[in-house]
């Protein structure tokens, strides 16, 4: 997430576009009456990757529409500077990011839900369409998906790793044997990181929140600082400083990726954002799901979903549906922002033709199968600091047991 990275949006969506791609579907009929009619300015949030996919597609809708379109590059605390705006009345129309946001917007009240028909939705992964929806409502239409995988060099490590554990102990071979400096790179960094963290976390029996009957998330029901909890961070403090030494917070989200493409580790948990530096290193490579600790759970990976939101204080609402509608769904803007960071596409048809000569998408994708919706509840957010430091705290050697139940004591205080 972007590392964390990733959202939702949007308007009326294209029944599919396919005829972009020479299926012969017709288009659907523009969302309220059309932006022709509408006229005005229409502003467009993203980060700066993002930006310079959409810019040419937004000067294309303004000049067929007759709209001045600006889309504006926030290069930091996206979410933040959102919310706020929205509370200002300075938001955007249209807001780019990961669908986690989607239960803080909602409950600040920034964006709306959209309304999709059956085929519409159908034109998107099942997963992606799950993950934009909170409380029975759409609220934004995907574009990409994205999870974590285990990526090593394959002329250091030409065989898949099983479990963890084979992991470690190819990483420690290669380490005496003088090829590599570090065991793996799996980003820890001084505050943690529980989005990496996750997948060892499942395998080892813990959870973050568990589900309601219809499968939601019951963010009543939180696994912090319960015995599962506190058995999996004794696996994971026994990866790190003061044991095994494959954890370790001097490596973070600033050199997890370089200390892989510089050749110093043979084994990388990241996700597809990496994969544009590692091919600018030369790097040969595989993509395969991250191993489990052996005789445990399997590993879940986090999905995550970025797409397109609708901001509910906007001041052009029909345009902003206008563009989401006739835009969005596109399979070449799909395409084009699939090519300025590597995410697998939501829409099926832009994800067929990736997948085509790119066989990368498919691998991440493979890998994720089994992994768990990162949640959208506003409470999630209480996670993500307490947790972090935790894991962070034992890799270094803090007795788990004690950290993971102040961790856990932190999340509840912040969720009552």
């Amino acid at each position: 997430m972007r590392i964390r990275t990733a959202g939702v949006v949007a308007a009326m969506v294209l029944a599919l576009v396919a005829s972009a791609c020479g299926s012969g579907a017709k288009k659907a009929a523009p969302a309220g009456g059309g932006a022709k009619a509408a006229g005005g300015k229409l502003v467009i949030w993203a980060d700066d990757k993002r930006t310079a996919a959409l810019k040419p597609f937004a000067d294309q809708f303004g000049k067929d529409n007759g709209v001045t379109v600006e889309v504006q590059a926030i290069s930091k605390d996206l979410q933040t500077n959102f919310v706020t705006a929205s509370e200002s009345g300075k938001a955007p129309d249209i807001v780019v990011g990961a669908h986690d946001w989607i239960g803080n917007l909602v409950q600040n009240g920034a964006i709306d839900p959209v309304q999709l028909s059956a085929a519409q939705k159908g034109a998107f992964a099942d997963i992606a369409m799950k993950a934009v929806t909170f409380n029975g409502q759409v609220y934004g239409v995907p574009y990409a998906i994205e999870n974590i995988a285990l990526i090593r060099n394959t002329d250091l490590a030409p065989q898949a790793p099983q479990s963890i554990e084979d992991v470690v102990a190819a990483g420690k071979q290669l380490k005496a044997s003088g090829k590599t400096s570090e065991i793996m790179a799996l980003q820890v960094g001084q505050n943690g990181d529980a989005y990496h963290a996750y997948p060892l976390y499942t395998s080892a029996g813990g959870y973050l929140f568990g589900t309601k009957a219809n499968g939601d998330y019951d963010p009543k029901d939180l696994g912090v600082g319960k015995p599962e909890s506190i058995a999996a961070f004794q696996k994971i403090g026994a990866l790190g400083e003061k044991g095994d030494g494959a954890l370790k917070r001097s490596i973070g989200g600033e050199n997890a990726i370089s200390t892989f493409t510089g050749g110093k580790a043979a084994f990388l948990i990241s996700g597809p954002w990496a994969l544009t530096d590692i091919k600018k290193a030369g790097i040969k490579y595989d993509i395969t799901p991250v191993p489990g600790f052996a005789g445990g759970k399997p590993a879940q990976p986090f999905v995550g979903v970025q797409a397109f939101y609708v901001a509910s204080k906007g001041q052009n609402k029909a345009v902003a549906q206008e563009f989401v509608a006739n835009y969005v769904t596109r399979p070449e803007l799909a395409k084009a922002l699939y090519d300025a960071e590597p995410r697998p596409p939501a829409l099926t048809v832009a994800l067929d033709q990736v997948k085509s000569s790119d066989p990368d998408a498919q691998k991440f994708l493979d890998a994720g199968k089994n992994g768990a919706i990162l949640p959208a509840i506003p409470e999630m957010a209480a996670i993500w600091d307490p947790f972090g430091k935790a894991e962070a705290a034992v890799v270094g050697g803090a007795d788990a047991a004690t950290t993971v139940q102040a961790a856990g004591k932190a999340i509840a205080d912040k969720i009552k």
